[in-house]
């Protein structure tokens, strides 16, 4: 056989064995492909559908007992005796305003009282002399041994007497009303808190002018925390007073509070379509203070 008649034949036998083997590779790749495809991992379900069985509602935690405390006259404040943080109860002295005028204003009210009492039972000791007087008056004249003129005198003054006795003790009782105008004066220079809580503010200092209505601390107990929601008319009816629902703190994402519906307005807002209510936190409440913002957590119909 002749060189170019070999050549010739090994051309063509190479041109019939390339395609078959392009071909059996693509088809191993494929199958390779399509094999490896299901071992992939597979992406989270969303929880949207799980968001959307739950109507969430957001607001600041409150309690009922929450005020400032304002002076109630003018004057000087003397003494602080509590400061921020500290917990009170109902009653204890928080800040002592001047009182020293006041004071001496009081106890001379107070000796002028005393001296309108003495003056009230001399009075009342002279009536009764004059009353025997009357009496043993009117038996002589029934005796016919005075005249009519001395019983008209003994009548005369008992009744003088009697009217005296009326003067005196309407000024003993505007004396003593003074008297306790004062006390209420210089109860307002003691200031005390009202409830059970803790002073959040102190608004003064010692030694400092202050007006009537100037405030001057903030107190606020500490519980029961409630909190208020707004939510649409179509919940009128499903949600009852007692229920219990979850109430959630974005600043402490893992833990879950128990909130039990404490009031439900039976009237709806005809503007915004929406009704008021209120829940109030039961059981542990740790980590939960008045004024931090909670989500609570309201089933959807």
């Amino acid at each position: 056989m002749s060189k170019k008649l070999a050549r010739g034949l090994a051309v063509m036998l190479l041109a019939v064995v390339l395609p078959t083997l392009s071909s059996c590779s693509s088809e191993k790749s494929s199958t390779t492909v399509a094999a490896a495809a299901p071992a992939q991992p597979t992406q989270p379900v969303s929880s949207s559908a799980d968001e959307a069985a739950v109507l969430t509602v957001s607001g600041p935690l409150i309690v009922e007992h929450q005020l400032d405390l304002l002076a109630q006259r003018d004057g000087v404040v003397a003494r602080i005796v509590a400061e921020p943080g500290a917990r009170v109860r109902p009653g204890d002295l928080l800040a002592q305003m001047d009182d020293r005028q006041l004071l001496a204003d009081l106890e001379a009210a107070r000796a002028k009282t005393r001296s309108v009492e003495a003056d009230l039972r001399n009075w009342e000791l002279e009536a009764k002399v004059l009353q025997s007087d009357l009496e043993r008056a009117q038996k002589m004249w029934d005796a016919q041994l005075i005249t009519k003129e001395q019983l008209e005198h003994a009548k005369f003054k008992a009744e003088a007497d009697e009217w005296d006795i009326q003067r005196v003790a309407q000024l003993l009782a505007s004396s003593r009303q003074t008297e306790h105008s004062l006390q209420l004066e210089m109860e307002k220079t003691r200031i005390t808190a009202p409830f059970a809580g803790l002073v959040a503010r102190r608004y003064v200092r010692d030694g400092q002018q202050v007006n009537k209505g100037d405030r001057l601390f903030w107190v606020t107990a500490e519980g029961p925390l409630r909190m208020r929601f707004t939510v649409p008319e179509k919940l009128l009816g499903r949600l009852k007073r007692g229920q219990e629902l979850t109430l959630l703190l974005p600043d402490f994402p893992a833990e879950h509070y128990r909130a039990r519906i404490a009031e439900l307005s039976p009237v709806v807002d005809p503007a915004s379509g929406t009704f008021d209510g209120m829940v109030e936190l039961v059981g542990n409440t740790a980590h939960a203070h008045p004024g931090m913002s909670a989500t609570l957590l309201i089933p959807r119909p």
